[in-house]
């Protein structure tokens, strides 16, 4: 727990430098747009996020869950802190190659995904005929930006600070490029041009830092190796890039069908209200991501460490929502204009639904990383469809503020199903073999044994431990 406790530091104190920053240049973005071309940045920024999104693999995951051999289990399990590479180079070395190889097949789906979405935006999204190609140009910067693999290295190796360090350059730049835009280019271009010059630099300074010590061997790059030690790889890939998917449809969708169905202003307001309600969601993934590989290495204490985490959760939630209630308006009046005001509310059913999302952080990672990553997704994936599904009734209804409710109905149900599942597992035992080993699946069977018995020195046990 002490090194969960370090780890989760780290990564806060880099979203509050984030959290800083992002106050400075949306309050540059909202009072220099306006709402109506505020709208048409948030629609812009959203389209691109998704097409990512949609596209990403969760890299990071199959590095910490694959690039530890044996040795860096069994050194973890007796208290040995990790402060180098792990001692199994050529596991690491096939999980980093694997995870590149997914990368460079995400941009190239990406890239012909955004070609046709932006060809067709004009149909559904509320956008100008002169933002179309400033708009295809975000989404390709944005897929070149992906930067899941380097962040997994550096989780895989607990390097929280120097991921922190790199991190934080994304809300550096942009904060500058807001203000130069602010300066020289005061227009939807200017931001968007900031927004992307941000994400080549964080992923610039991710790669770097992760690579510095251990560069990359371009020879272990292949979508076969993996595959051939791990019978249910790319069960796993599938599973954990639709979960994937489902936190970006939770969120930048979302932003998309506000704007489809009640216009740029309204998706520039719930943007805004998203921002400022929803950073809760942001600590979600935070905590998630650095919960994930410590639930690896706890094994038969998996469970205890997730509930300790939920407990916590619960009160820094209810922590949340009220700085929300009560600050909430005077947020929106400083940092915003008054017409950003009627989404108070809005602002702050979404922060409940953050706080429900904080809870549900552990008991997603405790599943995923107990090798049920497609329970996780369907749990995930009923209740996100159907608050797409009943969206455009929703802004019928209540305009921003009934979209806020589709979003937190969607979070409760899913951490309702998260419960469950959880408590319809006898007992969560995480263990990763290699599929070459008969030896380990007996000792499975037989209970006698929580580690993998590898017929080789290629057998692996899991590892690990997602942006901005």
């Amino acid at each position: 727990m002490k090194r969960l406790f370090s780890n989760i530091g780290w990564l806060l104190g880099g979203r509050g430098f984030n959290a800083v920053m992002s106050l400075v240049y949306l309050y540059l973005a909202t009072n220099t747009l306006g709402l109506e071309q505020f709208g048409h940045f948030a629609l812009i920024v959203a389209l691109g996020q998704a097409i990512t999104g949609l596209a990403n693999f969760q890299t990071w995951q199959f590095i910490v869950r694959w690039g530890a051999g044996e040795d860096a289990a069994a050194a973890d399990a007796m208290g040995a802190e990790l402060s180098g590479p792990p001692p199994d180079l050529e596991n690491m070395r096939d999980a980093t190659g694997f995870a590149i190889a997914l990368d460079m097949l995400a941009i190239g789906m990406g890239a012909c995904f955004a070609a046709i979405v932006v060809a067709t935006a004009q149909m559904w999204l509320p956008l100008p005929t002169e933002l179309m190609w400033l708009t295809f140009g975000y989404c390709i910067v944005s897929l070149l930006s992906i930067r899941s693999t380097p962040t997994g290295l550096l989780r895989l190796r607990f390097q929280y600070a120097t991921a922190t360090a790199a991190e934080a350059v994304q809300p550096a730049i942009r904060t500058a490029g807001a203000v130069l835009a602010f300066m020289f280019m005061p227009n939807v271009m200017g931001f968007v041009i900031a927004w992307a010059a941000s994400e080549v630099a964080v992923a610039i300074a991710l790669w770097f830092a992760a690579t510095r010590r251990n560069p990359i061997d371009l020879s272990g790059i292949s979508l076969r190796r993996i595959p051939a030690k791990h019978k249910d790889a790319w069960r796993f890939v599938w599973s954990t890039n639709m979960s994937g998917t489902l936190t970006i449809a939770g969120k930048q969708v979302i932003i998309l069908l506000v704007g489809t169905f009640g216009g740029a202003a309204l998706a520039g307001g719930f943007r805004v209200a998203s921002q400022l309600g929803q950073a809760l969601v942001s600590l979600a993934q935070t905590v998630s991501k650095a919960i994930f590989p410590e639930l690896v290495h706890a094994k038969d204490n998996a469970l205890v460490m997730a509930r300790r985490m939920a407990n916590i959760a619960v009160v820094a939630g209810v922590i949340a929502v009220l700085v929300a209630l009560f600050g909430g308006r005077w947020a929106l009046a400083v940092i915003a204009q008054d017409d950003f005001s009627a989404f108070y509310w809005a602002m702050v059913i979404l922060a409940i639904a953050g706080a429900v999302e904080l809870v549900g952080a552990s008991l997603e990672s405790l599943l995923v990383s107990a090798g049920r990553a497609g329970t996780a997704f369907l749990v995930r994936a009923v209740p996100t469809v159907l608050a797409l599904v009943m969206l455009d009734a929703a802004i019928d209804w209540n305009g921003a503020k009934g979209a806020a409710f589709a979003v937190l109905g969607s979070s409760s149900l899913a951490v309702v199903g998260f419960y469950v599942a959880i408590l319809n597992l006898q007992e969560i035992r995480i263990t990763v073999k290699s599929d070459t080993d008969p030896d380990a699946d007996s000792a499975s069977n037989d209970n006698s044994d929580n580690r993998p018995k590898p017929a080789n020195d290629l057998g692996e046990t899991d590892h690990q431990p997602a942006s901005p």
